[in-house]
């Protein structure tokens, strides 16, 4: 006897519908899955099987095949352990229920218990395109699954309790939306950083036009302390952002429960020794997301710059660009969203003290060029702005009284952005740092005395066409932050005075 049913699958970050369709034939026991498994899905097998034994119920003797469709997509994970054995128990007639609208996801235990498994919110938004209305999911994933919205979510703890609710003995109460709210983790504050002002103002035009930035100076100056309190000045993440970047941490296994969803932007600190393939995402036999696409609509920090691989450094240019990266593998090819704020914080040499009054250094000339040689032409014209953290005085470092919290600083940085949400509306860019040419165009028209300014930056700093543009952004940004509606001389000055810092001129 053949019977079908209604489950999920994982393709990169896209979910899409999968039919389990099971068929019961009299001849020599054997349990085969088709449909290009993989090996978990080939061990769905012998967990079914102790499920079905160790809940009352009797495995059936003869031949099962399972074919997973569509079967020209390769299918992967422990998903689809529920849907099968649901099929084989009501091709059966073990169980009896009718209801072409439901789908059925999630991991077995040998007892019959639900695991949670990956990728549930993507999955979950795919089963609401395809029209499933009612959704039977691990307990400890539903939460997550909710977040889809226009689907009935029922929170299974194990076989036995399915079986129940499809049989009419005893009925499942479905899963309430989860109830949390987009409120961020607590971080650091910027109260607690003495002195550093210039860097502080850099770090604000940055959160308010999404902008990247590079922060130079010698050890233990505070360029890994201020970086690390910039959530704390980011604007909140709107939903459609927090399901964007949700979706990427919940294929990797990185949500849980208790916060299925995102609440703050995301900060990924990567190692320097991070390979390419864990930076830009990739692997075997499927590409995964990697480090830049687990950053999208947050910050990427990347201290200690010069001491990545160069091979590490080079895969960030094209993502930084087009907010998105095309991963090209023999199984697959996937393209990941990597919408990220790029924050760097370097050494200006190898012992961290080239250029310093006190004369410290111990690097020749010879071996700072070589140190900065690491980086790239282009990936430093992707930067926007570059800020020098120099080392503190005794005096600052004595000074007790607070400075400016996180809260302030964020206000304005708030209201810089609603300005350019605003401007560019909902279907544009969003933020500064994002605009086209069109945009640009528009928004970022210089009268008389800006051109002059922009003409001997130019001419006297050795810009491109690419830093032009960023030069502009930045400006715009500035007057945002000021209120005003068309970028003046000052704010241009400002802008051009975070280009590329006296350290690379060596």
């Amino acid at each position: 006897m053949l019977h079908k049913v209604r489950s999920l699958g994982l393709q990169g970050i896209s979910g899409y519908e999968v039919t389990a369709e099971c068929d019961l034939a009299g001849g020599l026991p054997n349990f085969d899955i088709v449909g290009l498994p993989d090996a978990a899905v080939k061990e769905a097998r012998e967990r079914v099987r102790s499920a079905i034994k160790n809940n009352g119920f009797t495995f059936p003797v003869g031949r099962i095949t399972v074919n997973l469709a569509p079967a020209n997509l390769r299918k992967s994970g422990t998903v689809y352990d529920l849907p099968i054995l649901v099929g084989i128990l009501t091709a059966g007639q073990q169980l009896t229920w009718e209801d072409p609208d439901c789908a059925f996801v999630g991991e077995l235990s040998l007892s019959g218990t639900l695991r949670p498994v990956v990728g549930m919110l993507p999955m979950a938004l795919a089963a609401r395109e395809a029209g499933i209305q009612r959704l039977y999911v691990p307990a400890d994933s539903a939460p997550e699954a909710t977040l889809a919205e226009g689907i009935t979510v029922y929170p299974v703890e194990n076989v036995k309790q399915l079986a129940d609710h499809l049989c009419g003995r005893a009925f499942l109460e479905p899963a309430p939306p989860w109830s949390g709210t987009l409120e961020e983790l607590p971080v650091p504050d910027f109260a607690e950083v003495r002195g550093q002002e210039q860097v502080k103002r850099a770090l604000e035009i940055a959160a308010a036009g999404g902008h990247n930035v590079a922060m130079i100076g010698p050890p233990g100056s505070g360029k890994s302390m201020l970086a690390r309190r910039l959530p704390s000045i980011l604007p909140p993440m709107n939903r459609r952002e927090a399901l964007e970047a949700t979706q990427v941490h919940s294929v990797m296994g990185l949500t849980s429960k208790e916060r299925p969803l995102l609440t703050s932007r995301p900060f990924r600190s990567p190692h320097h020794t991070i390979s390419a393939v864990g930076m830009a995402g990739g692997g075997t036999p499927y590409p995964k997301p990697g480090e830049i696409s687990l950053a999208h609509h947050g910050v990427l920090f990347l201290d200690e710059l010069p001491e990545f691989h160069k091979d590490v450094l080079e895969v960030l240019r094209q993502p930084m660009e087009e907010g998105k990266i095309s991963l090209v593998r023999a199984a697959a090819s996937e393209t990941y969203p990597s919408n990220f704020m790029l924050v760097c914080a370097m050494n200006p040499c190898k012992c961290g003290w080239y250029g310093h009054p006190s004369g410290r250094c111990r690097c020749s000339a010879a071996s700072v060029k070589k140190y900065l040689g690491k980086l790239s032409g282009p990936l430093l014209d992707r930067i926007d702005l570059y800020a020098e953290v120099p080392a503190l005085e005794f005096e600052e470092l004595a000074d007790r009284s607070p400075g400016e919290d996180s809260a302030s600083i964020r206000e304005r940085v708030v209201k810089a952005r609603a300005i350019q949400t605003a401007r560019f509306g909902p279907d544009g860019p969003p933020c500064n740092a994002a605009m086209g040419q069109e945009e640009l165009k528009q928004f970022c028209a210089l009268d008389q005395a800006g051109v002059a300014i922009m003409k001997g930056a130019y001419e006297h700093m050795g810009l491109t066409a690419r830093s032009y543009d960023r030069i502009l952004r930045v400006a715009r940004t500035i007057a945002d932050l000021d209120g005003e509606e068309h970028i003046g001389p000052h704010h241009l000055a400002e802008a051009i005075q975070y280009r590329e810092s006296d350290y690379f001129q060596v």
